[in-house]
């Protein structure tokens, strides 16, 4: 289901969980720019009243790796809590991310996941993604 305001405060561990960088109000900053940005979507999944899944979209408008259109529907974030996985949580969750991004005119959906997170990368190919490539990223400060 769509995430609403209501629903911030049961949303930000699971982007603790997700990115373990941040603190809960830096979870609550991340979320309401998903809940609040006209570009960005933000879906929970509840079992017994309990928000166990949230996935996070968004439409890129800059080159997204294999992508021939613009604008693309984007998996900025997926998690579900460890004791609810491997129920069909995340794949849900991935579809009403892809409807949306229909929704918005998206002809293609990607994502990405590290390059050691082997979970994910078999998550991705479980529920139809193509792997287009890997990658090494380089900075130096100037």
């Amino acid at each position: 289901m769509i995430a609403t305001n209501k629903y911030i405060e049961v949303m930000a561990p699971l982007i603790v969980q997700l990115w373990p960088d941040n603190t809960k109000d830096e979870a609550i900053e991340i979320i309401e720019e998903y809940l609040y940005g006209e570009e960005t979507g933000a879906f929970v999944h509840f079992v017994d009243n309990q928000c166990v899944g949230l996935a996070l979209c968004s439409l890129r408008h800059d080159y997204v790796e294999g992508c021939k259109s613009s604008p693309v529907g984007y998996l900025e974030g997926i998690v579900v809590d460890a004791q609810f996985r491997n129920h069909g949580i995340a794949r849900v969750l991935c579809a009403e991310c892809e409807q949306w991004a229909k929704d918005k005119g998206c002809k293609e959906f990607a994502s990405d996941c590290e390059i050691t997170n082997e979970d994910s990368f078999r998550f991705h190919i479980n529920i139809g993604f193509d792997e287009e490539n890997k990658i090494i990223c380089f900075k130096k400060e100037i």
